[in-house]
């Protein structure tokens, strides 16, 4: 198509959602301080005033489960007891076993059948990046996330002080053969206290947020919806169920780079699909700041127990040198999830910064880096 318009979503860390990636990924750090080697696979729900924690934990670690559940809801800021989910008055819910055995022995490198560590499960990640940011970041969801980290940004340090923590956006961009243009649309859709009316919140997002974090991507003749039903004052966990997981396409291209359906959020990274999607995604870069494409998409697909891939895919989409690409990606990366681990040293307690506003884009992250990978032994 010469002519499109492509359309992104971002939620902030106040979404029940998020709320839930956030103490999961909470736990997975708590573990990780203690006992890098912990196996973790946290799952959370909250809904009014209940948390719920399920999965599987092995760590030599001395968790206090409470502790870091309340710590992390007072980080994203639901903490007025008068409300009905609130850091100090919540109730918890803890239904954790260990790993099961039979998963363990295929991953730990002396019980597996390879010899090596395995992939903690079966499944295909892939990893996507482009040149037209930056950031190699298709630019609807980088925008996207602008908005409502500005959002969360401005309720934290006190400048707008009726914006409340669950907070939403979406960003439309035109394309015309295959090179964003202008943006198009902006939705944004953000919880705020009873004392505000609509038209203030809408004034606040056109006149003051959406130039200020849009830059030269803002202009006046957008389409702007601002809370389009008219009123959320109502939000949160105590208005809306929340799971971990569920915000795979936010957290990874917004929907233009593929997803291998597996969530980040509460795995370690034994678990390949979150530590595999991670390098797909440094590998991605590598390609692009290379100039061997100018967009390329990686896959790959893993067997349980299993160290090696049992596929690898590179698609330039007609943008560069495949094979060229697909050269350099075999001759320098190795996709073993002991050499991933190695590679971005994954076992540190980094992951409570990767939950918000997207895993990749962000130059803090290890994996959003042009360092070429090392040699390593395969």
């Amino acid at each position: 198509m010469s002519r499109f318009t492509f359309t992104s979503e971002s939620v902030s860390e106040g979404h029940p959602d998020k709320v839930c990636d956030y103490v999961s990924d909470s736990i997975l750090d708590a573990c990780f301080e203690q006992d890098p080697h912990s196996r973790v696979a946290c799952e959370t729900l909250c809904k009014s005033d209940t948390v719920v924690l399920a999965g599987e934990i092995t760590t030599n670690a001395n968790l206090n489960y409470e502790q870091i559940v309340r710590q992390a809801i007072k980080d994203i800021g639901y903490t007025d007891p008068n409300e009905t989910f609130c850091d100090t008055t919540l109730k918890l819910i803890s239904i954790i076993t260990q790993q099961s055995s039979q998963i363990s022995q295929g991953v730990t490198a002396t019980t597996s059948q390879s010899g090596d560590q395995g992939a903690g499960d079966q499944g295909i990640m892939f990893g996507y990046a482009t040149d037209e940011s930056p950031e190699m970041m298709p630019l609807p969801i980088l925008l996207a996330h602008r908005l409502t980290k500005g959002l969360t940004d401005d309720r934290k340090a006190g400048n707008v002080d009726w914006l409340l923590p669950d907070n939403k956006s979406q960003v439309s961009v035109a394309y015309e053969n295959n090179e964003p243009k202008f943006v198009s649309a902006v939705v944004v859709s953000t919880q705020h206290t009873t004392a505000v009316k609509q038209k203030q919140i809408a004034e606040y997002v056109r006149e003051d947020l959406g130039p200020r974090v849009l830059g030269q991507w803002w202009n006046q003749d957008l389409a702007l919806l601002v809370n389009p039903t008219g009123d959320f004052s109502h939000g949160g966990p105590a208005a809306d169920a929340g799971v971990t997981g569920r915000k795979i396409i936010v957290d990874t291209y917004g929907g233009w780079g593929r997803h291998g359906g597996g969530a980040f959020s509460g795995k370690d990274p034994s678990k390949v699909d979150r530590s595999s999607a991670y390098f797909c995604r440094f590998v991605a870069r590598q390609v692009v700041a290379a100039g061997l494409a100018r967009r390329v998409e990686i896959q790959l697909g893993y067997a349980i127990g299993m160290a090696k891939p049992v596929s690898v895919k590179i698609d330039t989409f007609g943008t560069g040198d495949s094979r060229a690409a697909e050269e350099f990606v075999e001759n320098t990366f190795d996709f073993r999830p002991r050499a991933i681990i190695e590679q971005l040293d994954l076992l540190r307690p980094i992951y409570r910064n990767t939950t918000n506003y997207g895993h990749f884009g962000r130059p803090e992250l290890p994996w959003e880096t042009a360092e070429k990978a090392t040699a390593t032994t395969r």
